[in-house]
């Protein structure tokens, strides 16, 4: 029997959370990474190379390889040097220049997927060196997602600069899914920019896989401030169009008071509330469960029982 054939969508750290836990089941995997982040080292090689940013594909391509964990620290290694050098991960640079030895970012990645032995498909969006914009609640509009991020205003709504067209071949492997996910993470700077282009908008609509969210567990200082995890399935829904989220995976566990109080007052993130009333009346599948963990003092998702239940989900 083939395994069953997701793709999901996301990009940062939640989409290569999510597929350190995905990647332990017999699924076949393709992850989807939005490509519009300019900050750092990545923000620096698009401006010099005119290329899509490279650094959340490193990130999904080091949670995907099943070679030695040297590997990944080498990937994410980043020099400290006063030369130009400083401050890119090594990863980001072989990336770079894969894309210009190929041609294109897909064909580097899959070349450096060889040689990794990814457990699945690593697909960038789109090939094209797309600008993520916003309008802001006062109607002002930023330009860039690293201005997007840092800018204390909330966001009205986020679109691209330029008209874009999706990747053919992640237009294929929606095509095919089994399951779409749409990746815990930055709502409108991680998820949503994978929802922009009006070819992904026409294939979401014509695939038969379901579309499931996995919610954060607390909210986004500028992105979704007071956001229950309905008001997260609101905005998705008005980004895809006709299509809307079918499936829901929403922590039920309760977060410790010390991590409520630390991430309120350290970085200004609050508990995102499972509201299942006003979930229910949005006619979603809602799969609840105590994702809580708190390992290395650090909140984040129980990435082995969120797998699970996905994999539990797609073999019922």
């Amino acid at each position: 029997m083939n395994n069953k054939k997701v793709v999901i969508l996301g990009g940062g750290t939640g989409l290569s959370t999510l597929l350190k836990g995905l990647k332990l089941f017999p699924l076949d995997i393709t992850a989807v990474v939005s490509v519009s982040d300019d900050g750092r080292s990545t923000g620096r090689l698009r401006e010099e190379f005119n290329t899509i940013a490279v650094g959340d594909i490193r990130q999904v391509i080091t949670a995907l390889s099943e070679t030695e964990p040297l590997i990944e620290k080498l990937m994410n290694y980043r020099f400290k040097t006063t030369s130009d050098l400083n401050g890119h991960p090594v990863g980001n640079l072989i990336l770079t220049a894969l894309s210009n030895i190929t041609g294109n970012m897909s064909d580097g990645i899959e070349s450096l997927s060889k040689v990794f032995n990814l457990k699945g498909k690593v697909l960038p969006l789109t090939e094209d060196n797309v600008v993520l914009a916003a309008v802001m609640s006062d109607n002002s509009k930023v330009i860039g997602e690293h201005n997007i991020t840092a800018c204390p205003k909330t966001i009205k709504k986020v679109y691209y600069k330029e008209k874009a067209s999706t990747n053919p071949l992640v237009l294929e492997e929606i095509k095919n899914a089994d399951l779409i996910i749409l990746s815990m993470g930055s709502l409108y700077t991680s998820v949503i920019p994978n929802l922009l282009n009006d070819d992904m908008k026409k294939a979401l609509k014509t695939s038969k896989a379901k579309i499931m969210y996995v919610c954060n567990l607390v909210t986004q200082p500028g992105e979704t401030d007071n956001y229950k995890a309905s008001d997260h399935i609101k905005v998705l829904n008005k980004y895809l169009g006709k299509r809307k989220v079918d499936i829901i995976l929403v922590n039920d566990g309760k977060i410790p008071r010390d991590y409520v109080k630390k991430y309120h007052n350290e970085e200004q993130k609050d508990v995102i509330e499972f509201d299942k009333e006003n979930l229910k009346k949005l006619g979603l599948s809602i799969i609840h469960n105590n994702y809580i963990d708190t390992g290395e003092n650090v909140l984040r998702h129980k990435i082995d029982k969120l797998s699970l239940d996905i994999y539990a989900y797609l073999i019922k």
